[in-house]
């Protein structure tokens, strides 16, 4: 017979009153015992009438320890103590008693487990385990009760204390697995290897007479242990996976599933001063920085309302009123297809950006030192190839703009007297709107060095001058002075730089805005820089400039001023110097009379540029000259210069000449040449051509001077010319004589006829589209038809 049927059976009533029949009672037993929950019914005396075997095996005792006794003889004293105060409640109907639930906690020994019989596990009849005494537990396990009712005693009369000597705890069995009972919530518990734990749930329900009374209660027992083991793991997760994100970020926090706030954070309201109230009403955004709010609002509605990862960063207010920098991340807690609620996690990265700014900054700053240093090079290098003033005015005009962002920029020099400062056109067309210092144009007129001015200020004192804007300069130069000025300028800002050589002021740089401009130490270093290299180019260029006019003048005193008027013949010359960025070279003519009325005509370049090339050019004229009056003879002049230039030349001089003596009546004379272009012959009845005679070696080497005998006809007409009319950089020798040939050809022929017109045409053609960088000689020498 099982431990079930051993005893009566209680008279119950069955539903509404009805009494329990037979079938009823069978219905009954096998419930008791098939029931895979932990049954038992207690009567008011608190002793247990009937439990299964599944409550036996649940509590680590048999069903004979049980029956007929009160848990405090059958169990350990915490689980006995809880039992009864849980008992008393139900029994005086306390109906908040199964709002808390109390879990029991059955640890048995660290052998083997009882070896259990159907799917609950209960001992088999035979098995030691399953009698009281042999349940494998150690004696000297101490029995622990936790939870809301651990402590309770009985209150029944006669009843002894659960803790004083001869109490039911006494006998209970000492082998009798250790239990404890604990709260709703599990408090921690420790699943030690070498043990097993049962985690129990139980319920108490009063059972009632008809007429209202208590007459027992009924416990009903959960095996939680697998559920309770399974919410520990969760639980450990999610705390691990807590503390790696408090590890790494400094907020955690909780919203509504539409993004709403649900749960305090209090680390949020640490950093940001926010009371409970105040978290709860306005939530994070509160506290966002103004400008990042209308972005971050956006993009969390939009993240809610796609239920996608929420991650930005922001700047929030903290509690000390000051703002730093957050990184944010959110995402959507799904369950059963839906999303429960929001997990973010945000981390100070004020440190971080603050080091990245600094960095950044720190970058640009090399980066603008790098480029200003780069474009000092190029400006210097640029500086160095301009010869004239005007050319470092339009250098200076293109890097103020590109260095600075300068609107105008102009270059003003002193004159001799070191009163007053000129402005300096660019050489380029149309840069001249770049140059309008004060408030002046290009033309207007010079500017006192006592004048109020920008560029006066920074001649007279020596030093930089910076108006960063209007009220700045009305401070500096005065408000009555300046008033009318900014009326009429869209200058907002100026920078005002003395050029100094050798110490002193030759004249003054200057850079204005039309808008206010703060020019940073950096950008001061730099225009100092530029200004230096500024005055050592215009000191340079004035140099420059000096010694072309000079060599310019000395060469033009050199050429005749007038040409021989002949009976018979006509002549025209043209001499077209390089261009004034360019030095002067040393192209020459020369016509003259001889004593016995014939004409001597020559043509020469000596190589070189500048005062020594005219100087040079000068020797080889006047030496020419003294030859041709002994001894007219072309291979003799020609020879004597030889001699000349053996005896006074170095021998890097390389100098040409062609020259002619003819007679201007006949038109018949003698050519020789030394190493010059070959003359270029036009007539009315055939094509122009160039002369194929052997054209010789240049002055001072060593050769047997020729002659050669020529005649020009009626309506004829040579064109003698220095290399600087068919050579440039762009265009050889040989391709200059081709194109010389054809413009010749293209001559109307009242050009041909005219020797004024031709050597005017000749020159416009053949230098259309090229820079002149030599100079250009032309002498045109035409025999006009006779009368008739």
């Amino acid at each position: 017979m099982s431990t079930e049927t051993s005893v009566p059976h209680p008279r119950v009533s069955g539903v509404e009153g009805q009494s329990m029949d037979a079938s009823d009672s069978a219905l009954y037993a096998t419930l008791l015992k098939e029931a895979p929950a932990g049954l038992a019914f207690f009567g008011p005396d608190l002793r247990c009438r009937r439990a299964n075997d599944a409550l036996a095996a649940m509590l680590g005792v048999s069903v004979g320890d049980l029956q007929q006794r009160r848990p405090a003889e059958s169990l350990p004293e915490s689980v006995a103590n809880a039992f009864e105060d849980a008992l008393r409640r139900a029994l005086s109907g306390d109906e908040g008693l199964n709002e808390n639930e109390v879990d029991l906690v059955v640890r048995a020994s660290s052998g083997a487990p009882p070896e259990a019989t159907g799917a609950l596990g209960v001992p088999s009849p035979g098995d030691p385990a399953a009698s009281v005494g042999t349940g494998g537990a150690s004696p000297d396990i101490p029995v622990q009760a936790t939870g809301p009712h651990a402590e309770a005693t009985s209150d029944i009369p006669g009843t002894p204390d659960a803790a004083g000597p001869g109490s039911a705890a006494d006998d209970a069995s000492p082998l009798a697995p250790e239990a404890r009972a604990v709260g709703p919530v599990l408090a921690e518990p420790v699943l030690t290897p070498g043990h097993d734990e049962r985690i129990l749930s139980c319920t108490w329900l009063p059972a009632r007479s008809p007429e209202g009374e208590p007459i027992g209660v009924v416990l009903t027992a959960l095996d939680m242990t697998e559920r309770r083991r399974a919410e520990e793991v969760i639980r450990r997760k999610e705390q691990r996976y807590r503390s790696l994100v408090e590890a790494s970020a400094q907020v955690v926090w909780v919203a509504a599933p539409a993004g709403g706030v649900i749960d305090d954070a209090p680390e949020w309201r640490g950093i940001t001063g926010q009371t409970p109230d105040e978290y709860a009403a306005g939530g994070w955004l509160s506290v966002v920085h103004p400008e990042d709010r209308p972005r971050i609002e956006a993009i969390w509605r939009e993240c809610v309302t796609e239920n996608r990862v929420f991650e930005t960063n922001y700047r929030i207010r903290t509690k000390s009123g000051t703002h730093r920098h957050f990184d944010v991340r959110a995402v959507p807690i799904w369950r059963g297809g839906e999303v429960i609620e929001w997990v973010g996690a945000n981390t100070d990265v004020t440190g971080q950006r603050e080091a990245e700014e600094m960095r950044g900054r720190l970058t640009e700053q090399l980066s603008a030192a790098a480029l200003r240093t780069a474009r000092l090079q190029q400006a210097t290098s640029m500086l160095a190839e301009a010869l004239t003033v005007s050319q470092v005015v339009q250098v200076i005009t293109e890097v103020g703009r590109s260095a600075i962002g300068a609107d105008y920029s102009a270059v003003a020099l002193l004159d001799d007297d070191k009163l007053r400062l000129s402005i300096v056109t660019p050489s380029q067309p149309g840069a001249e709107r770049d140059a309008r210092p004060d408030g002046r144009s290009p033309s207007a007129e010079d500017i006192k060095v006592s004048d109020q001015t920008v560029l006066s200020v920074a001649v007279r004192e020596s030093r930089p001058f910076l108006a960063e804007h209007p009220d700045s300069l009305r401070l500096q130069l005065g408000r009555d002075e300046m008033g009318l000025f900014l009326q009429h300028t869209q200058e907002r800002a100026w920078v005002g730089l003395p050029l100094l050589a050798a110490g002193a002021p030759i004249g003054a740089l200057r850079f204005s805005f039309t808008r206010p401009r703060e020019i940073t130490e950096e950008e001061r270093v730099f225009l100092e820089a530029l200004a230096g290299q500024c005055a050592l180019a215009v000191e340079r260029a004035l140099l420059f400039e000096r010694e072309h006019k000079t060599a310019e003048e000395l060469q033009r005193s050199l050429l005749p001023s007038d040409l021989p008027q002949l009976p018979g013949m006509v002549l025209a010359a043209r001499y077209n110097p390089a261009t004034r960025h360019v030095q002067v070279g040393g192209d020459w003519y020369d016509v003259f009379r001889l004593p016995d009325d014939r004409l001597a005509v020559a043509v020469g370049d000596v190589m070189g540029k500048g005062v020594l090339a005219a100087a040079g050019m000068g020797r080889v004229r006047n030496a020419l000259r003294a030859l041709a009056l002994n001894d007219p003879r072309p291979a003799a002049v020609l020879a004597g210069l030889d001699r000349l230039f053996s005896a006074t030349e170095t021998e890097e001089q390389f100098t040409t000449v062609a020259y002619v003596v003819i007679d201007p009546e006949t038109g018949r004379g003698a050519f020789s040449n030394a190493g010059h272009p070959p003359p270029l012959l036009i007539s009315p009845d055939s094509p122009a051509r160039v002369s194929e005679l052997e054209p010789g070696t240049p002055l001072g080497w060593p050769s047997q001077r020729q002659q050669t005998s020529f005649s020009v006809e009626t309506g004829n007409t040579v064109v003698f010319y220095s290399d600087g009319l068919v050579e440039n950089r762009r265009r050889g020798v040989d391709a200059g004589l081709e194109e010389l040939v054809a413009v010749a050809a293209d001559a109307p022929p009242e050009v041909v006829g005219d020797p004024e017109r031709l050597v005017d045409f000749l020159v416009d053609r053949m230098l259309a589209g090229y820079e002149q960088v030599d100079d250009v000689t032309v002498l045109a020498l035409h025999v006009p038809p006779k009368p008739v």
